[in-house]
């Protein structure tokens, strides 16, 4: 198989070739035809992330290792299948659940790999992913059918979708009038917009730097945009909320937007930390207990939520996120676009089998 893969933290992707994995027992082999490019991309390619206060969490440490084809949100066609495979057969196009755990503990039995604490094997983090020509999922179970989506569209579904649709769910129940401020309007925020959107809720607030940005998520369905930049960015948010709110997703997540989330708040409020962006917060320990507030860690979503998106998409309830492909050995051209704020939407590498 080939990958554009990483072979040295900070430097371009190289093309190389490695052996074509054999499935065995329940695992399947599948050929990538699509695979988004992330942001989370970007801290692998780095070799780190952020944790503020000067100090830097190793990828190294955590088991990352070198070669690796990067890509997590992958749909490609079954090409062969282990053993005890069942329920696909060759030449299915499916959505390949990425978030991979130990296979066996409670955790990954009950269909929440992503919170495994046993041993993570995610695709494109721990194992090579979509910017290889083939992936491993090792079950049939995180497998999942795109049905009539366009497969560019329904990559995205295994990461930015199920991480925003995952804490979305956290942030609820809330009315449908009820404000939700969410920080960031690159391809995770425009693809919250249309989550909230297909369920229903009716008073989405959009937070972002970017006056471009902003404006994509107006036309996405933000009802009002707030400019990130500077100071007072709580007080703009409250504003246009008609006061303090109750949920705030941050799909950033560094130093300064955990700070106005947070600072946004009212009473009983809930602030979904989502983004790696990197930095830390300093959290007043009275105000968190007066006001009854929680600030909660999402991590990416699980195989049951990847189904429900994937549903609420095949229904029609779920706008399209805007996507442009470009083919799968440009890679590190579309990683440099990306980290250089260019992307609007989301980068979508295809391959020469799509």
């Amino acid at each position: 198989m080939r990958a554009w893969a990483v072979v040295e933290n900070g430097a371009p992707l190289k093309e190389i070739e490695l052996p074509t994995p054999e499935p065995k027992g329940t695992e399947v082999l599948i050929e990538v035809t699509h695979c988004g490019v992330c942001h989370s991309d970007l801290h692998i390619w780095d070799g780190y992330y952020d944790l503020g206060g000067g100090q830097h969490m190793s990828l190294k440490d955590r088991g990352v290792t070198l070669p690796l084809a990067m890509g997590h949100e992958i749909v490609g066609r079954v090409a062969k299948l282990g053993p005890d495979a069942k329920g696909v057969k060759v030449g299915d196009l499916r959505i390949v659940f990425p978030w991979l755990g130990c296979g066996t503990c409670e955790k990954c039995l009950a269909e929440e790999d992503n919170m495994c604490t046993v041993a993570a094997r995610s695709l494109g983090v721990y194992a090579n992913g979509g910017y290889g020509t083939h992936v491993i999922a090792p079950h049939p179970r995180h497998l999942v059918d795109p049905g009539t989506l366009d497969p560019a569209v329904a990559a995205t579904y295994a990461c930015s979708g199920i991480t925003v649709y995952s804490a979305i769910r956290k942030a609820m129940p809330l009315p449908p009038n009820e404000a939700i401020v969410v920080v960031g309007a690159g391809g995770l925020g425009l693809n919250a917009i249309a989550v909230l959107k297909a369920l229903n809720h009716q008073h989405i607030i959009v937070v972002d730097i970017s006056a471009e940005k902003r404006e994509a998520a107006l036309k996405a369905g933000a009802h009002k945009v707030v400019d990130g930049n500077g100071e007072d960015v709580a007080k703009r948010i409250m504003a246009a909320a008609g006061g303090p709110v109750l949920a705030v997703i941050d799909l950033v997540n560094g130093t300064q937007t955990a700070r106005f989330a947070f600072g946004a708040l009212r009473k009983g409020g809930k602030l979904v930390q989502v983004g790696l962006f990197g930095g830390e917060l300093m959290l007043p320990l009275p105000i968190m207990a007066i006001r009854a507030l929680t600030v909660q860690g999402s991590y990416v979503g699980n195989p049951k939520e990847l189904r429900e998106l994937v549903k609420l998409a095949q229904d029609g309830t779920l706008p399209a996120l805007p996507v442009a492909t470009i083919p799968q050995s440009q890679a590190y051209d579309a990683l440099m676009r990306l980290r250089d704020g260019k992307v609007t939407g989301r980068l979508v590498l295809r391959s020469e089998a799509a």
